[in-house]
């Protein structure tokens, strides 16, 4: 499997290996051979500003000609998202009972779970609106635990809102039969349900299509990073979404020197051996530890470079 192949790529990983630069540089890459890209970080310890130098924030950036960027902030998607339920229930709700209405959302505003719908509602709207006018949609993801919890939701949310409608649709039928002789009532809860339905199969439509999208994982020749990606490889597999590549990061070179690294080099040979071993149904693109911090574009273009050329050897 080539990385450079899909519409949408997520990148992820535990913290610390690699994430963002992988990111950044399969999205320079991409503008470079002229597509249209935007790169997106749903990590609220966003790097993006940092790694192309310059301020991106909340709203789509121009970076170079064809790439773009968006750093999603979670508390003003989470605020977005709590206005917008505000706005669907407002027109269905008692007038008298708007006041604990919204201090019940206030509540829920607060609550686990809550950060994790907005910043997913934010990612359907990227997936289903965004790809019109991209050529490739790259994501720098959190940490693995929440990248797992985000690519869930899909799947988790689906089955809860079907139990709405269902008990939504009921309730109606039963309200028609008491009330309007049989006919059917208006329910607009039960439209706006439908539509947040429909986006959803959309979204988990796209995430499971391995024609359009990819994910791949970056880790160190370490032992928690190759026992978290395994863990998060097999979470996703519940819900039927395939690992199909890794990028192993941070690879000393042949060349080291002194009894210090040596020994790294040997133990590091056992977690390659061990990588092989683990994740024997996945493609590996190993890149090497840099001399230097990825700190200019240049270097970031010599990162995208050699994942480009580890690609193409394969």
């Amino acid at each position: 499997m080539d990385i450079f192949a899909k519409q949408i790529l997520f990148v992820g990983g535990k913290g610390g290996v690699g994430k963002s630069t992988s990111a950044a540089a399969i999205a320079w890459q991409h503008a470079k051979n002229g597509y249209r890209t935007l790169v997106v970080s749903t990590d609220s310890a966003h790097n993006l500003s940092d790694l192309f130098a310059r301020s991106i924030g909340g709203k789509i950036t121009d970076i170079t000609g064809r790439l773009q960027a968006l750093e999603i902030d979670s508390d003003k998607e989470t605020d977005r998202y709590m206005q917008s339920v505000r706005e669907n229930i407002h027109n269905v709700v008692h007038p008298e009972m708007m006041e604990e209405v919204h201090r019940q959302l206030d509540t829920a505003k607060a609550s686990p779970g809550a950060e994790e719908a907005a910043l997913f509602d934010k990612l359907i709207s990227i997936i289903l609106e965004e790809r019109k006018h991209f050529d490739r949609l790259v994501f720098d993801t959190a940490p693995t635990g929440h990248t797992i919890r985000l690519l869930s939701l899909p799947e988790l949310l689906g089955v809860w809102i079907e139990g709405l409608l269902g008990k939504r649709q009921k309730t109606n039928e039963n309200y028609s039969r008491l009330l309007h002789d049989g006919e059917p009532v208006e329910d607009p809860i039960y439209d706006v349900l439908r539509q947040r339905q429909a986006r959803l199969a959309k979204a988990r439509e796209l995430l499971l299509d391995s024609n359009q999208t990819e994910f791949v994982f970056v880790l160190n020749p370490e032992r928690l990073s190759i026992l978290e990606t395994e863990k998060a490889i097999g979470l996703l597999e519940q819900y039927r979404m395939q690992v199909t590549s890794l990028i192993i990061n941070r690879v000393l070179p042949d060349d080291v020197d002194g009894a210090f690294f040596q020994e790294r080099k040997r133990q590091e040979a056992a977690y390659l051996d061990l990588i092989n071993q683990t994740f024997n149904q996945q493609e590996m693109i190993h890149v090497p530890l840099f001399r230097h911090d990825i700190a200019t574009i240049e270097q970031l273009e010599s990162f995208g470079d050699l994942l480009v050329n580890s690609c193409q050897q394969r």
